[in-house]
């Protein structure tokens, strides 16, 4: 009988330490102040606009552009970055544009030509790209079909 009252004794005051001890967490949170948010800084800074990247050598590689942006209260209005462009993409749809192309069609036998078409896979630094792209290159060494078997007639005579 005295080790039972012992044990509800002991198990009292854990419940009444594990109160106090979830009575003094609740405290110390609400005594916490929150943080103010800092307020957002308004500016009257525009979008920076961008240069096409111009090499610093050749029609590729490593290069610079510029960047443009308007504003009363900007601290910076104009600014230069490193950029470069892929020695291995198409120039000819601007050097900042990446197509995905198709298999290169027949060959037009009025023109000589055959053709494929690119779709827009990526836009270096925003730049301004068509969406499609076609473009043409000549065919090569046109030949013509050679005939299946020739017959040859022999002159015998009987």
């Amino acid at each position: 009988m005295q080790q039972q009252q012992q044990q509800r004794r002991m198990f009292t005051t854990a419940l009444l330490v594990l109160v106090f001890i979830l009575a003094a967490v609740s405290t110390t949170e609400a005594g916490k102040k929150e943080k103010p948010e800092k307020k957002a800084k308004k500016s009257d800074c525009g979008e920076w606009q961008w240069s096409v990247c111009v090499p610093t050598s050749g029609d590729c590689g490593l290069g610079t552009r510029e960047g443009t942006r308007t504003g009363a209260e900007c601290k910076q209005t104009t600014k230069t970055q490193k950029c470069k462009i892929p020695c291995n993409w198409k120039k000819q749809f601007g050097a900042e544009c990446k197509y995905q192309f198709q298999a290169w069609g027949e060959c037009d036998l009025n023109t000589a030509l055959k053709t494929r078409t690119g779709n827009l896979k990526r836009a270096l630094h925003n730049a301004d790209c068509q969406k499609t792209v076609t473009i043409s290159k000549p065919c090569g060494k046109l030949t013509k079909p050679k005939p299946q078997g020739k017959f040859h007639l022999l002159n015998v005579a009987c």
